[in-house]
C-alpha cells in the first residue's frame, strides 16, 4: 500500500505569492484625501519655515557661520519627516496602549528642567534642558502625550461622560499636575497651549456644556492670577492698551513694535526674500517667535496670506478626520491635536500683530526650534495614522441600461 504525501509549500508557491501581493497591495494602497491634505501642507510649511529661518539668521553670523542655525533646524526636519510617515503606519491600538507610558515619560522628562546642571533658564523661564550639547524643550512633548492620554481616558469612559465625577477624575488632577510642572518653570505660554489641548479634547468628546465650562473657568482664573502676580506680564498687557506710545520701547514692547514696523514696511508684495531690515539686530527673536514678521516684511501681504491658507488647508484635513471617524478615541485625540496646532499658530500670529501680549509660543512648523518642530511632526504622524482608518466611501453600483431597440416591460 503506497502512502500519498502532500508536497510541502515551496517559497515560490502560488499561496505565498498571493499573500505577498496582498501585503504589497496594503502598503501601496491609495491614501485618503485627508491624508494628502495634512501631509502636503505639513511638508510645505516645514520647507517654507526652513527657508525663512535661513533668511532670518543669515544676517547674524554665529559661531557656526550664517548657515549653522538652519542646518541644525534641517537635521530635526530630516529626522522628523521620515518618523512622521513611519508613525502613520501604526494602528490605532498602538496609540491607545502607549497613552499612559507616553504621559509618564514626558512628565519625567519635563521634571529634568529642575535638576541642577541639566535644566536651563532663559528670560525668567526654566523650561529647557541641556543634553549632548543641545538645548531641548521637553514641554513640547507633553502636548502630544497629554492629547493621547486624555483621549484614551475619555474613550474608556465614553458611556459615563454624563456624570461629572467620571469626567473630572482622573482627568483634572492628573492634567493639573502635568500643567503644574510647566507653570513651576514660569512658562505661561506653553501652559496655555496645554490648557487648549485639554479643552479641545473635552469639547470633541461630547461632554455636556456645563461640564465643559467648569474647566474653562478654572483655566481662565488661573491665567488671570498668574498675570496679575507678574509685573513683567502686567507691563506687556498694559503696553497693548496704548499701542501708539513709545514709552515702553526699551522695556516691554520693543520687539512688538519692530515686528509691526517690519510688516508695515513689507506692504503688499514685500521687500523680497532675504531683504529684511529688522533681522539686522532690530528684532532679536526674528527666527523664533517672530518669524511671521519676517514673512510679512520680505514677502508682504501675499506671503502672510499664503501661510494662513496653508494652515486653513491643514485644518480642513484635520476636521474631516474628526467628522468622518467612527472611533471616539480618534475623534478626541484628533480634536486635541488640531486645537493645539491651529490655536498655537493663531496665538503666535496674534502676538506678532500686537493683538495678544507676548506669550513665547513658536509658530508650528516654521519657527526655529528643533524640539518644537519634531514634536509637531510626531503629532502629524498620529493624525496621518488616524486618516488611514477612515471608512472608505464607494459609489453606488449603477443598473445596466437595456439594449437599444429592445422593448422591456
Amino acid at each position: 500500500m503506497t502512502q500519498v504525501t502532500r508536497p510541502e509549500a515551496s517559497a515560490d508557491s502560488p499561496s505565498r505569492g498571493l499573500a505577498a501581493r496582498v501585503t504589497l497591495g496594503r502598503v501601496f494602497a491609495p491614501v485618503s484625501t485627508e491624508f494628502v491634505l495634512i501631509a502636503s501642507t505639513t511638508l510645505l510649511l516645514t520647507i517654507f519655515g526652513l527657508v525663512m529661518v535661513l533668511s532670518a539668521t543669515s544676517a547674524t553670523e554665529g559661531s557656526d557661520g550664517p548657515y549653522g542655525v538652519v542646518m541644525r533646524q534641517g537635521v530635526f526636519a530630516v529626522i522628523g519627516i521620515p518618523v512622521m510617515f513611519l508613525l502613520s503606519r501604526l494602528p490605532v491600538l498602538f496609540w491607545k496602549r502607549i497613552a499612559w507610558p507616553a504621559l509618564i515619560l514626558a512628565t519625567m522628562l519635563q521634571l529634568l528642567v529642575f535638576v541642577p546642571g541639566i535644566g536651563v533658564e532663559n528670560d525668567g523661564n526654566r523650561n529647557w534642558i541641556h543634553i549632548a550639547g543641545q538645548n531641548l524643550q521637553p514641554s513640547e512633548f507633553l502636548k502630544l502625550a497629554l492629547a493621547l492620554w486624555i483621549g484614551y481616558v475619555l474613550y474608556r469612559k465614553q458611556t459615563l461622560l454624563t456624570q461629572w465625577k467620571h469626567v473630572f477624575i482622573p482627568l483634572v488632577p492628573v492634567s493639573g499636575l502635568v500643567v503644574g510642572t510647566v507653570l513651576a518653570g514660569k512658562d505661561l505660554g506653553t501652559a496655555m497651549i496645554l490648557f487648549l489641548v485639554i479643552l479641545g479634547a473635552l469639547f470633541f468628546s461630547g461632554v455636556r456644556l456645563r461640564l465643559f465650562l467648569l474647566p474653562l473657568i478654572l483655566a481662565t482664573v488661573a491665567v488671570i492670577t498668574l498675570v496679575l502676580t507678574s509685573p513683567r506680564r502686567m507691563g506687556q498687557i498694559q503696553s497693548l492698551m496704548n499701542p501708539d506710545s513709545i514709552d515702553c520701547y526699551y522695556d516691554d514692547c520693543y520687539q512688538q513694535l519692530h515686528a509691526v514696523w517690519g510688516m508695515a514696511s513689507g506692504g503688499f508684495f514685500g521687500l523680497g526674500l532675504g531683504n529684511s531690515q529688522e533681522k539686522y539686530g532690530w528684532l532679536p527673536a526674528a527666527s523664533n517667535d517672530y518669524i511671521f514678521a519676517i514673512v510679512g516684511e520680505e514677502l508682504g501681504l501675499i506671503g502672510g496670506i499664503l501661510v494662513l491658507a496653508l494652515y486653513a488647508v491643514f485644518a480642513v484635513g484635520a476636521f474631516h478626520i474628526i467628522r468622518k471617524t467612527n472611533d471616539p478615541f480618534v475623534r478626541i485625540v484628533s480634536g486635541a491635536i488640531t486645537v493645539w496646532v491651529l490655536g498655537q499658530a493663531l496665538i503666535n500670529i496674534g502676538v506678532v500683530l500686537r493683538i495678544f501680549p507676548v506669550l513665547g509660543v513658536p509658530l508650528p512648523f516654521m519657527s526655529q526650534g528643533g524640539t518644537s518642530l519634531f514634536s509637531v511632526l510626531l503629532a502629524v504622524g498620529v493624525l496621518l495614522s488616524f486618516a488611514r482608518t477612515l471608512p472608505q466611501t464607494t459609489a453606488a453600483p449603477t443598473r445596466p441600461s437595456a439594449p437599444r431597440g429592445r422593448v422591456t416591460r
